[in-house]
């Protein structure tokens, strides 16, 4: 059993909250995680709900607070999770749990909380090269802490590359559709060269209706996120075979997402694409069903 600061009523309490978080905000990745073993989903959800609520004290600072100061005691006080220290916040409390019983590297929280502070005042990246920069510590490095969570049984490197990887397609995806949302908080992040290449100007991101120089570069910057999709697939048989379906239907349900803003006329400047409801749930019950099949199934590696 685990040692920490907190005892078991209070650190049960602390995985449901952040399970509760995940069902309320990220209910695509929340559907995908019910195709998981029951003891592995709130170790899932902490991650999820440390990532979510670091997001929140960026884009929802409350008043009168500060969040460069915010995120600085978020970090110390996960510091302290880590080392086996009391954590106050039942999200730090759940992630501290789960990264010392999976021992995840401290060094992929604090690239996380790093990009996390780097939107508080950074507004746009002038290329694809720094905006990957960027994505390593928002998307990156949390494909990579869930894998010891998963579990690998391929090779671990390769597992490795394809996480990575999917995170920053998960993360292109929600840049892509959320394009007016992120320019109201100030931010954007598409690369601007892309935006030059196409003529996009300031006035055409702040317009209710979406400029055809725009749709240019969205559908330039769409085929670039399916291309990491591709490239991360092969990785999904790497995992432990418990896991694939979580990460396959989480895969298929976001890389959709893409295609309803194709759909949507790439109107992603008053409007949040999204993949409906009963699509969702289809995709969802094929991966349950699968699941079930494989848990059934003699154990096998690959």
């Amino acid at each position: 059993m685990l040692t920490t600061a907190a005892g078991p009523s209070e650190l049960e309490s602390a995985y449901a909250y952040c399970r509760r978080v995940n069902a309320r905000h990220g209910k695509t990745f929340y559907l995908a995680t019910a195709l998981l073993p029951p003891p592995v989903r709130p170790h899932v959800h902490a991650l999820y709900g440390f990532a979510r609520y670091a997001d929140d004290l960026v884009d929802r600072p409350e008043p009168g607070t500060s969040a460069t100061d915010r995120l600085a005691a978020l970090g110390a006080e996960l510091a302290r999770g880590l080392a086996g220290g009391a954590a106050p916040s039942p999200v730090v409390r759940a992630v501290s749990a789960t990264a010392r019983r999976y021992a995840v590297p401290s060094r992929l929280f604090t690239d996380f909380l790093a990009s996390m502070t780097a939107d508080l005042t950074v507004t746009g990246y002038p290329d694809f090269a720094a905006l990957r920069g960027y994505m390593w510590g928002s998307a990156s490095v949390i494909g990579l802490q869930l894998l010891p969570v998963l579990g690998v049984v391929g090779d671990r490197a390769a597992a490795e590359r394809s996480a990575a990887e999917l995170g920053i397609a998960f993360q292109l995806t929600n840049f892509l559709r959320d394009v007016g949302e992120d320019h109201r908080r100030g931010r954007v992040y598409l690369p601007r060269d892309t935006l030059d290449r196409h003529g996009v100007t300031e006035p055409m991101l702040a317009a209710a209706r979406t400029a055809p120089e725009l749709k240019a570069a969205l559908a330039e910057e769409i085929e670039r996120a399916r291309g990491f999709y591709r490239s991360a697939r092969p990785g999904i048989a790497l995992l432990a075979p418990d896991a694939r379906d979580c990460v396959r239907t989480a895969a298929t349900l976001y890389a959709e997402i893409l295609d309803e803003i194709e759909r949507a006329g790439y109107e992603v400047l008053a409007r949040r694409a999204a993949v409906g409801r009963r699509r969702r749930l289809t995709v969802g019950l094929a991966g349950y069903r699968h699941a079930r099949r494989a848990r059934r199934a003699p154990s096998t590696t690959g």
